[in-house]
C-alpha cells in the first residue's frame, strides 16, 4: 500500500467524523397577526409579495410546493447579494413552510428555515425560526440573522393587516 495512502485515508476518516459531528444552533421568533393563517399564507407563498413584505429578500422566484427548489436572494453583510436555491421540505397550506438550504456540501452550512402559522382567535400566531448545522458553526454566530427573522415578522404582519 502506498504511504500516501494511509494519509488520504486518515484525512477522510477525519472530514467524516468533523461532519457527522458538526455544531448545531438556531432560534425562533414569534409575533400576532391580525389576519387568519390562510392570508398569511398567501402573503408567504406569492414570491412578488413575499419580496414586498420581507426586507431581508430581494428576489424570490418559484413554486413553495414540497420537493421544488425556489430560488431565493438576500443581501450579505458586506453589502452584496447571496442567491441560494433551497428545497422546500414541508407546504402545508395556512399550517407549515419549511425549506433547507445549504452552502456547498452537506453539512458544510445547512439552515432548515421554518414558517409555523397556528389560529389565534381571528388571526394567526406566525413561529419562525431556522436551525443551523454545519462545520462553519464552530467560526460563525447565526444569531446574528434574528433582526433579520424580527424585521422580515414586522413587514409581514404590516402587509397583512392592510
Amino acid at each position: 500500500m502506498p504511504p500516501f495512502f494511509g494519509i488520504i485515508l486518515a484525512v477522510a476518516v477525519g472530514f467524516g467524523t468533523a461532519l457527522a459531528l458538526a455544531p448545531q444552533d438556531g432560534f425562533e421568533t414569534e409575533i400576532s397577526i391580525d389576519a387568519s393563517p390562510d392570508q398569511v399564507w398567501a402573503l408567504l407563498t406569492d414570491p412578488e409579495e413575499h419580496v414586498a413584505w420581507n426586507p431581508v429578500m430581494h428576489a424570490v422566484e418559484g413554486h413553495f410546493e414540497a420537493g421544488a427548489r425556489v430560488r431565493l436572494t438576500m443581501p450579505t453583510p458586506s453589502g452584496g447579494r447571496m442567491t441560494f436555491r433551497p428545497r422546500v421540505l414541508v407546504a402545508d397550506p395556512g399550517r407549515e413552510l419549511r425549506w433547507l438550504g445549504r452552502l456547498g456540501l452537506p453539512r458544510l452550512f445547512d439552515g432548515e428555515h421554518y414558517f409555523h402559522l397556528v389560529p389565534e382567535g381571528e388571526g394567526t400566531r406566525l413561529i419562525h425560526g431556522e436551525r443551523f448545522r454545519g462545520l462553519l458553526l464552530w467560526v460563525m454566530d447565526v444569531h446574528q440573522f434574528r433582526p433579520g427573522f424580527d424585521a422580515a415578522n414586522a413587514g409581514l404582519k404590516a402587509r397583512a393587516e392592510q
